[in-house]
């Protein structure tokens, strides 16, 4: 299902929550993102719920008001539940139709709100959940500029190595560690050896960084040793989140030879609390990165004329960050990185087909990720290992704080949204988390 601009989109459309026609939210009617929560007084069962505004319109409420009883009972059902898991499982067309409802439910139109105060909960009175069960979670390389960057670091004569061009680069993470947006960050503990070493010590990590990177679920999954080609592979994407796959560098360093990343990266794992469907961003797709020329095209599987044509995402990604002094003083957060996800060397649809294309099955809920986004450009690198220069390159903060890596109280805060001329901008929340000490 390649989904294309629908009356969703309208950019006349105004709901009857009135916060959610405010300019600069995050949460239009144009947006109905998914996540779950419950309420912050209370350990009811988690809900599903669309933030709308600064609002969340509970999806079992309006199941038990009678909302949704002409949506097929499949349908039904996954509303109910306490995560998305099965809504994702029943695919494409249930969050299509599920949009389609909940846009009529929430637009102005001059009738009364359908029973308000039943069905909505105001976002600062409720407790953000994992949005699904997250049964694999795997995080690919897919900026070239990032690994470039990265490349150039430890090896400046040969930064780029001889398979990027061709194969989407990722390595299979840890699902069990992957923490909700605002959850504190203990900074890890493992070996490192700087060169100066004879040996290794264990200890803290000394070069805490983050990972601005951009995530998407699974919807519908794939069976085993059935591959999902490349013109289907949007079909079994649910929608997009951000991510901060945090990396302990010094750990890193020491540990990823010969078998790749390990204890530097599995110890967390950030995501946003809503993820914002591929039907909602529609209106901001575009053509994937222009590969340079003589760069090789990629191999046929990987090879789609509407994946060039339309693989692309007009996605805005920001970092920012806080010191304890900053957060004391009451200042704002200072801009680290603002970078564009369209210019990811690989698409989402091609990342997805190639973890199938050996036959590996997918499940619903299981969460990939993209990789920093670092653009060409300065001040759109996605790492503090980039910025700095591997920490040979200070960055001082307006306290006159200097920093190479994290420090303990630091907090960092990624955003993300779409703008495009004629539609209505939308938003994907924010990806936060504060380093603790060990």
């Amino acid at each position: 299902m390649s989904y294309s601009i629908n009356h969703t989109h309208d950019p006349n459309l105004r709901s009857w929550v009135e916060s959610a026609n405010q300019q600069g939210t995050d949460f239009p009617i144009q947006n109905l993102p998914f996540g779950v929560f419950r309420h912050r007084d209370n350990t009811e069962t988690p809900h599903i719920g669309v933030a709308i505004g600064d609002r969340i319109l509970d999806l079992f409420a309006c199941h038990q008001v009678g909302l949704f009883k002409e949506l097929p009972e499949s349908l039904q059902a996954a509303c109910t539940k306490t995560n998305l898991n099965s809504l994702m499982a029943l695919g494409s067309w249930a969050s299509s139709t599920l949009r389609d409802r909940l846009s009529e439910l929430l637009r102005l139109d001059g009738s009364q709100p359908p029973q308000e105060t039943k069905i909505l909960v105001p976002m600062a009175s409720a407790e953000l959940l994992l949005p699904a069960q997250i049964g694999d979670y795997t995080d690919f390389y897919a900026s070239i500029f990032h690994a470039t960057n990265v490349g150039k670091l430890f090896r400046p004569d040969n930064p780029l190595l001889p398979n990027y061009k061709y194969v989407p680069v990722g390595y299979h993470g840890r699902a069990s560690s992957i923490i909700l947006s605002g959850t504190d960050i203990q900074r890890p503990q493992g070996q490192r050896k700087t060169p100066q070493e004879s040996v290794p010590t264990f200890g803290p990590s000394r070069l805490l960084d983050y990972e601005m990177e951009v995530g998407f679920f699974v919807g519908s999954g794939n069976e085993r040793g059935r591959p999902i080609t490349i013109d289907k592979a949007e079909e079994h994407i649910f929608g997009l989140c951000l991510v901060n796959d945090w990396s302990a560098r010094d750990i890193q360093a020491w540990e990823y030879q010969p078998l790749g990343p390990f204890l530097g990266k599995s110890f967390a794992t950030t995501i946003s609390p809503w993820i914002v469907t591929l039907e909602a961003l529609a209106p901001f797709r575009c053509a994937s990165y222009s590969r340079p020329e003589g760069d090789p095209s990629p191999l046929p599987y990987l090879y789609s004329a509407k994946d060039i044509q339309r693989g692309g995402i007009n996605l805005t990604v920001e970092v920012m960050l806080s010191s304890a002094q900053m957060h004391a003083q009451k200042m704002k957060p200072l801009r680290l990185s603002r970078a564009s996800f369209q210019q990811m060397y690989w698409t989402i649809a091609q990342m997805l087909t190639h973890h199938t294309s050996n036959g590996c099955n997918l499940r619903s809920g299981d969460l990939l990720a993209s990789g920093t986004v670092s653009n060409a450009e300065e001040g759109s690198q996605g790492s503090l290992l980039e910025i700095t220069r591997r920490g040979s390159q200070q960055i001082e903060l307006p306290t006159g704080e200097m920093r190479s890596f994290l420090v303990d109280g630091d907090e960092v805060i990624f955003r993300g949204y779409c703008e495009q001329q004629g539609y209505v901008r939308i938003g994907f929340g924010e990806c936060r988390g504060k380093v603790t000490s060990s």
